[in-house]
């Protein structure tokens, strides 16, 4: 008897008798379980969390095949020697739980790098945590440092973390919108965010997405202001090695004076020895302050992979780590260098940066009636064949963003960077308004051309 016999059979009397009174057991069963659904509230900061505009940047440039110059990270791996001293910690160690606040090694070597780099002093055994890279620092830190009504102010443009930690914990987001083209701090909004519930500011330099350096004097603003305030600072320094070469060097706020007591900084090894699939970071702060971080460190991971510990210690100590990151600012200017004039040819207004692998371009003259960056980049990515990021994403209230500008990623391979100029110089059209017609049917053809040079997006 074939499967569908054997079904008519057990229902007694075939499909036509068993039919409708299956329709409506079936249908009963539906709305009983419907009823008995659990329907208390879900977490109020996660559960009506929209779906972040890189995700669906990135499915898109996969459904497409474009030239994913939205991604956040480098085509180029790190050093050799941390992946082999990575595989060797795996047989010359024990895989069992490492100590909570990181192996010695690599604290050490935090510390060491602080100093030597920043002229920072640092107490590896109490001022040094490791973390599940910077963005689990973040939380740490958001949990650790406020309660339900605190302020923390943030500058805009601002890395998406910050906002969902800090609805997590309650707290309440004062941003600060930085100026283009140059990315000022305007230093009366700066004045008036702060109040007695301010309990830190957050700063982020070198910047993502703009590729600022904050400066010597906008640093010592900053320090002013909270030590007037009372406030603390998070300092997310995950960029700091890559600054180009003759522009201003990276200033850590806590090397400034009377700021090493109320500072907390953050790195990551995934930014400056290019691993980010390691997801390795590190905070350093005094003891105080760190120490309510450490405990939500312990809820959250409680530790971390520690042959990649020590393989990261490796790179901050070793000479070929350190030749890495050494390297990277000119690397970037490098690479900047290449996409910066054939975007301006094509019509694009590039905004100063003066470090990151991060370009910020004003897509104004190609923008459609009613489009905005969104609906821009979404656009350039399904008939262009190039994926960017909007601007708008990173800010916490879309309407306080500028409408025009992308933020390109070029830590990619040079025939990566070039196949996307020439998708985008084909589909734009030299510069002309809108983008599109003529250009789109010639962005196909580019998008086959090009796709043995780019490789895989």
């Amino acid at each position: 008897m074939g499967t569908s016999g054997a079904l008519a059979a057990a229902g007694g009397g075939g499909p036509s008798a068993g039919g409708d009174a299956g329709v409506a057991a079936g249908g009963a069963a539906a709305a009983g379980a419907a009823a008995a659904a659990p329907a208390k509230p879900l977490n109020a900061a996660f559960s009506t969390w929209p779906t972040t505009v890189f995700e669906v940047m990135s499915k898109l440039a996969a459904a497409h095949q474009s030239v994913n110059l939205g991604q956040g990270f480098p085509d180029e791996e790190g050093p050799a020697a941390m992946k082999a001293a990575a595989a060797a910690a795996l047989t010359a160690h024990h895989n069992q739980y490492p100590p909570m606040m990181g192996v010695p090694e690599l604290r050490q070597a935090v510390a060491r790098h602080s100093a030597r780099e920043q002229g920072i002093p640092c107490d590896w055994a109490t001022e040094t945590l490791v973390t599940v890279g910077a963005t689990e620092g973040i939380a740490a830190a958001f949990m650790g440092l406020c309660n339900p009504g605190d302020e923390v102010i943030v500058f805009e443009p601002l890395y998406d973390s910050y906002v969902g930690m800090c609805a997590q914990v309650g707290a309440k987001l004062v941003a600060v919108q930085l100026q283009p083209p140059e990315w000022s701090i305007p230093e009366q909004q700066l004045e008036a965010a702060f109040s007695e519930r301010t309990k830190f500011i957050l700063v982020n330099t070198p910047h993502n997405p703009t590729g600022k350096v904050f400066s010597r004097a906008e640093l010592e603003l900053i320090a002013r202001l909270a030590e007037r305030h009372g406030a603390y600072v998070l300092s997310d320094e995950v960029y700091e090695h890559l600054t180009f070469p003759g522009a201003a060097p990276h200033v850590s706020i806590r090397s400034l004076p009377r700021m090493r007591e109320r500072t907390i900084r953050l790195g990551s090894a995934g930014k400056t020895f290019s691993l980010t699939a390691w997801k390795i970071g590190w905070m350093e702060g005094p003891e105080r302050l760190l120490a309510p971080c450490v405990k939500a460190h312990q809820f959250l991971v409680f530790t971390v992979p520690s042959s990649l510990q020590r393989a990261v210690a490796e790179g901050l100590d070793g000479e070929e780590g350190r030749a890495f990151y050494s390297s990277l600012g000119a690397e970037c200017a490098r690479q900047r260098a290449l996409l910066r004039p054939r975007l301006e040819a094509i019509g694009f207004r590039v905004l100063p940066a003066r470090g990151t692998y991060f370009l910020v371009a004003d897509a104004a003259p190609f923008l459609r009636p009613g489009e905005d960056d969104v609906a821009f980049a979404k656009r350039l990515t399904a008939e262009g064949g190039v994926t960017v990021i909007p601007v708008s994403a990173f800010y916490a209230d879309a309407a306080r963003a500028p409408a025009s500008l992308v933020r390109f990623c070029y830590c990619k391979e040079d025939a990566k960077l070039a196949a996307a100029c020439e998708r985008l110089e084909a589909y734009l059209g030299g510069g002309k308004a809108g983008g599109g017609g003529a250009g789109a049917a010639a962005g196909a053809g580019a998008r086959a051309a090009a796709a043995a040079a780019a490789g895989p997006a």
